[in-house]
C-alpha cells in the first residue's frame, strides 16, 4: 500500500483526500516511479470541479494529475519496469502519467531521463505545459524573422512558449501584469502592460506589426487579436472558450502533439535555454492547498507537490 491523494466526488478542493491505495503495476510502454514531484495543472482543478465531466468522465475513486518525476529512494531509481520501455531499473525519468501522479508511486508513459541539472520540481513541471507551449506553437506555423504576440505570457504556458519563440529567431512581444514586465523582458521578449490600451502598447512595441497571436490567458482578448493580424487563422487560443465566436481556433488534448517535443524540453530546461518559475512548493498532503491557492490565483509560477 502507499499514499495518495484521491477525490470520490466532485467538489471543492476539499473532496481531496490522503489515502492509502495499491501501488500501480507498469504495463507496456510503462514503468512505476516513486514520486518525488508531481506538478498541479490548471486541468486538475477543471477535472475535480466536474467542469471536464464531458470530456473527462470520472471513474471514482480519481488519484489526479498529470505529470511526475520520480525516484524509488534518494539514490534514485525506477523500481518496476513495464515490457516496450526504454528505461532501465536505476533511470531517473520523468513524463506523463497514467492513472495520476498526486502519489507515493505512479505511472509514466514514454518517460524521458532526467538530466542531474535539472531539479525534480522543473522536470516535473515541464511535461503538460510544456508540450502544449510547443503544440501550440506549431500550430500558428510561425517562423524566423516574423513578429507573435503572446498574451498571459506571465503564466506557464505562455512564458514557455515565449522563450521557445525567442530560441527560434521571432520577435516576441508579450501583455502581462505589471509585476511580470521585468521577469518576462529579461527572457528575450518585449512586455507590455495588459488591461486597458494593450492594444495600442503592443503597436507601438511591434511596429512592424504582429504577425501571430498566442491567447494563454483567456482575458477577452480575441477579438482586438483578430483585428491584429488581420486574420482570425493567426489567432490561437489555450483560455477563451469563446474562440468560436471570433472565428480562432481552440487549442486542446495531445492529437497532434509534437512527438519529440519533451525530450527538446529538458534539454533547454537543462542548459538554461529555457526556465520555467516555481512558486511554491507542497507536501502531498497539502493537495487542496495547493487547489485552493491556484484557483484563487496567488500563483506566480507553478506549484509542486513533493510526496
Amino acid at each position: 500500500m502507499s499514499k495518495a491523494i484521491t477525490f470520490s466526488e466532485y467538489g471543492t478542493p476539499e473532496v481531496l483526500r490522503l489515502s492509502q491505495v495499491t501501488a500501480p503495476e507498469p504495463g507496456p510502454g510503462q514503468v512505476r516511479i516513486r514520486v518525488r514531484a508531481a506538478s498541479v495543472n490548471p486541468l486538475d482543478m477543471k477535472i475535480r470541479s466536474g467542469l471536464m465531466a464531458g470530456a473527462v468522465p470520472a471513474h471514482f475513486p480519481v488519484v489526479p494529475g498529470l505529470d511526475a518525476a520520480g525516484v524509488v529512494d534518494a539514490a534514485g531509481v525506477v523500481d518496476a519496469v513495464g515490457e516496450g520501455v526504454d528505461a532501465a531499473v536505476g533511470d531517473e525519468v520523468l513524463g506523463a502519467t497514467a492513472g495520476g501522479s498526486y502519489s507515493e508511486y505512479a505511472l509514466l508513459e514514454r518517460p524521458v531521463v532526467k538530466p542531474a541539472a535539472l531539479s525534480w520540481e522543473v522536470a516535473a513541471s515541464l511535461v503538460t505545459v510544456g508540450r502544449t507551449a510547443f503544440r501550440v506553437l506549431a500550430q500558428l506555423g510561425v517562423r524566423k524573422g516574423q513578429t507573435l504576440l503572446v498574451h498571459g505570457a506571465g503564466g506557464s504556458v505562455g512564458v514557455i512558449a515565449a522563450q521557445l519563440a525567442v530560441t527560434r529567431g521571432i520577435t516576441v512581444i508579450t501583455t502581462v501584469g505589471e509585476h511580470d514586465i521585468e521577469r518576462v523582458t529579461a527572457l528575450g521578449a518585449t512586455a507590455v502592460r495588459y488591461g486597458d490600451g494593450w492594444v495600442e502598447r503592443v503597436r507601438t512595441a511591434a511596429p512592424q506589426g504582429v504577425d501571430f497571436v498566442l491567447d494563454a490567458s483567456g482575458a477577452g482578448v480575441l477579438a482586438d487579436s483578430v483585428a491584429l493580424t488581420g486574420d482570425s487563422a493567426r489567432v490561437i487560443t489555450i483560455a477563451d472558450m469563446a474562440a468560436a465566436q471570433h472565428g480562432v481556433r481552440f487549442s486542446a488534448g495531445s492529437t497532434d502533439q509534437v512527438e519529440d517535443a519533451l525530450p527538446q524540453l529538458v534539454e533547454l530546461a537543462a542548459d538554461g535555454t529555457l526556465t520555467l518559475p516555481i512558486w511554491r512548493t507542497y507536501p502531498l498532503e497539502e493537495a487542496a492547498t495547493a487547489h485552493a491557492d491556484l484557483e484563487a490565483h496567488r500563483n506566480r509560477g507553478k506549484a509542486v507537490l513533493l510526496p
